[in-house]
């Protein structure tokens, strides 16, 4: 256990991903990142390996250079606001010029990334170097509950996201010959928590993740940097030969700020959904049958009709990015049940 700490305290890297827009209640966003620098130091010996990354000047930072000054931490501005995917890239980036770095965390502003919980996220990492004999590893931090810290809506949004991700993924596995490595990550569900923003990736796949040229796969900046972001994560890791691990981590019972409401969410769950199709060279016909396939399942549909319209609304975004845009609506609802 000695080793585990001393990984986490002196050869583990965290970024802290900074985006306080117009709109969001900054006393509220302030707090929850100065809670979450007060515990993340506490975790590592050296308040230099944490990042605050801000993704665009007017976005944060001078709420992040002063915790930065306050802490002793590092901190990075991108000039012009891209996405939280921008702030990742360019906070792992920054922290991987250090060579003591094993490992790199990347973890949301929001207060809902519990810092006690670094130490299981390192202790799985090492667990599967054993097992598999690989340096290539990710770790996600995966939520007990999507719904509680989430609400109703976004839980069943994001379940749609990761079912339809897991999908692309085994199809890619299985049109390329290479297995998907998923034996440490189905401990806990049917599918893993892929857009939870808590990750662990040892220095060869953050390398391989953060400073390799985007792809935005045909895709806009839009949904590349702010939508797909843990999409990206997932996928570009895997791509890497990752390893895939997955550890169970608490949440709130409800997010204490977010930015996910001021964002048009059919857009942004749609976005979610193509990059990685796109990305993985999926087929429209298997992505349109596998939103066929998910969206009966969800209860979301049982709000008529609201939920139904919603999900039709991203079921079409997501076909409009093949030229199918006009394809007849899903069905969504089975004769019995």
């Amino acid at each position: 256990m000695q080793r585990m700490i001393d990984l986490l305290r002196n050869r583990t890297g965290v970024v802290v991903t900074v985006h306080i827009p117009d709109g969001m209640n900054a006393d509220d966003a302030t707090r929850a990142l100065t809670d979450n620098v007060v515990l993340l130091c506490e975790q590592v010996s050296d308040p230099q390996r944490i990042c605050l990354s801000v993704d665009g000047a007017a976005c944060g930072q001078e709420v992040a250079s002063d915790l930065a000054s306050r802490f002793g931490m590092r901190q990075i501005t991108a000039e012009k606001p891209l996405g939280k995917l921008q702030g990742a890239r360019l906070g792992v980036d920054h922290l991987l010029d250090d060579p003591a770095l094993e490992h790199v965390i990347c973890v949301d502003q929001d207060g809902d990334h519990f810092a006690n919980e670094l130490l299981n996220m390192v202790r799985a990492a090492e667990a599967i170097r054993e097992q598999a004999r690989t340096d290539r590893i990710t770790v996600l931090g995966q939520r007990s509950s999507m719904h509680r810290p989430m609400g109703f809506l976004r839980g069943e949004l994001e379940e749609l996201a990761d079912r339809i991700l897991l999908d692309a993924l085994t199809y890619h596995a299985a049109v390329t010959g290479k297995p998907l490595r998923m034996e440490h990550a189905f401990t806990f569900g049917e599918y893993p928590d892929f857009h939870s923003g808590y990750k662990l990736f040892t220095r060869p796949v953050a390398e391989a993740v953060f400073r390799s040229a985007p792809n935005l796969a045909n895709t806009s900046e839009l949904c590349y940097y702010r939508h797909a972001v843990e999409a990206v994560m997932t996928v570009e890791a895997l791509e890497a030969g990752a390893y895939f691990g997955v550890i169970n981590r608490s949440t709130f019972n409800e997010q204490p700020v977010s930015a996910f409401g001021l964002m048009g969410r059919e857009r942004f769950m749609a976005d979610a959904i193509i990059w990685p199709c796109k990305r993985l060279d999926i087929p429209v016909t298997f992505v349109r049958q596998w939103l066929d396939n998910h969206l009966p399942r969800l209860l979301l549909d049982t709000f008529r009709p609201d939920g139904g319209n919603e999900l039709q609304t991203i079921r079409q975004l997501v076909l409009e990015a093949w030229g199918e845009g006009d394809a007849p609506p899903s069905l969504m609802r089975a004769p019995f049940v």
